[in-house]
């Protein structure tokens, strides 16, 4: 039963840390980015942020201003959600989704190399 509250937890935490990160006003904090989930301890100490950036050249600006503010980004996480513990944040880059857009591109490829190759063997 403690299971699903850990889990309501971590979306709480999730979309408050999305709402917090998108009302910062740094430079690096930029482009297109999905907080995709976060996964928080048992015992509510530490909450793992998974972060997926689709801009690779920016990626790695926007994690180092992540890490850099996450103690202001747990202040604020601790005013939007009412828990005894505001967890520590380890902010971790996530490719899930860059992964599916470039799985998704190659399958695009071999559908239209596919069609291709039919119309070559119907015209011969």
């Amino acid at each position: 039963m403690a299971n699903f509250r850990i889990d309501r937890i971590s979306e709480e935490v999730r979309h408050a840390v999305d709402q917090v990160i998108r009302g910062m006003n740094d430079p690096r904090i930029s482009g297109t980015y999905c907080i995709t989930r976060a996964d928080v301890t048992r015992d509510l100490r530490y909450a793992k942020v998974y972060v997926s950036i689709l801009e690779d050249e920016k990626a790695e600006g926007m994690m180092t201003a992540l890490k850099k503010a996450s103690g202001f980004i747990r202040h604020e996480l601790g005013l939007k959600v009412d828990l005894r513990y505001t967890p520590e944040l380890i902010f971790v880059r996530d490719t899930s989704i860059a992964y599916g857009a470039h799985i998704a591109e190659v399958l695009k490829n071999v559908v239209k190399n596919g069609e291709e190759a039919k119309n070559e063997e119907l015209s011969e």
